[in-house]
């Protein structure tokens, strides 16, 4: 019994290893589009420029999303997928710790037509929009630094970005730590009624992203009489920061279960 449970333990060490090889093999080569670094005394604001750098990002990523957020591990324990290589990493340095406060993914349309936000939701509309588009996404802060300073410097940093690419469009799939359908409808239906975009800016999730009872809850809202001013309370801090930088809701949320909560795609035309 003692030996197969060492078997298991050496098989599973061995196969964390391979996928972190084989992890670090497939960025390697990685580097930065934009090169943006700002200096601010006792942080670094820069895009990542190796895959050193970018791995730190990646594991605080993981460290976050899934430690911290859903409490379970992955074989390979790190935060990657497909667009981390046709990106940028915006990231906040801690210059005396030499340690990532905190970091945001960019995705320009000027070096891919490919956006993570495609994986849920339908946007030609808002690919077709003339202008660079920019996606904003995977934003998470280190524990330590979640006074506020560590978000104003991703944003400092990502000013300078739009900036350097000249985009005209941001946009970002605002998640909501939600799956009850019920709270997604109420918030859809504040969304819905003062921050719904332009019909040539709408997007739709896909089919097996939707929430399905959205529409059924839309109606019981309205035969209550349910106002947007009760429905207050419940939109997080962040989303209502989009608003008042007057971003615009494109549509119906996408329901995220890997991650347990609901996605609203979020634009600002700048």
């Amino acid at each position: 019994m003692l030996t197969e449970k060492m078997k298991t333990i050496t098989e599973s060490v061995t196969n964390n290893d391979v996928m972190k090889k084989a992890f670090l093999w497939k960025i390697r080569n990685f580097e930065p589009k934009v090169r943006l670094c700002i200096d601010s005394k006792r942080f670094l604001i820069k895009t990542a420029e190796n895959s050193r750098e970018l791995e730190k990002a990646l594991d605080l990523r993981y460290s976050v999303f899934y430690r911290e957020s859903l409490n379970r591990e992955t074989i390979s324990k790190v935060d990657v997928d497909r667009f981390d290589l046709v990106c940028d990493h915006l990231l906040v340095i801690d210059k005396s710790a030499g340690r990532i406060a905190g970091t945001y993914r960019l995705i320009s349309s000027t070096f891919s037509d490919k956006f993570y936000s495609e994986t849920e939701f339908m946007i030609d509309d808002l690919k077709r929009a003339n202008g660079i588009k920019l996606e904003l996404g995977r934003a998470c802060v280190h524990r330590d630094y979640r006074t506020g300073a560590a978000i104003a410097l991703l944003w400092k940093g990502m000013s300078e970005y739009v900036k350097a690419v000249g985009a005209q469009y941001l946009f970002v799939c605002s998640s909501i730590s939600t799956t009850n359908a019920i709270e997604i409808g109420l918030i859809y239906k504040y969304v819905k009624e003062l921050y719904l975009s332009e019909e040539s800016l709408r997007v739709y999730p896909k089919d097996k992203y939707r929430v399905k009872e959205l529409e059924h809850y839309l109606e019981a809202f309205e035969k209550f009489d349910i106002k947007a001013e009760a429905i207050d309370e419940y939109i997080p801090a962040l989303l209502k920061s989009y608003f008042k930088a007057g971003s615009v809701i494109c549509g119906e949320p996408a329901l995220d279960r890997k991650f347990k909560c609901a996605d609203f795609l979020t634009v600002l035309d700048l």
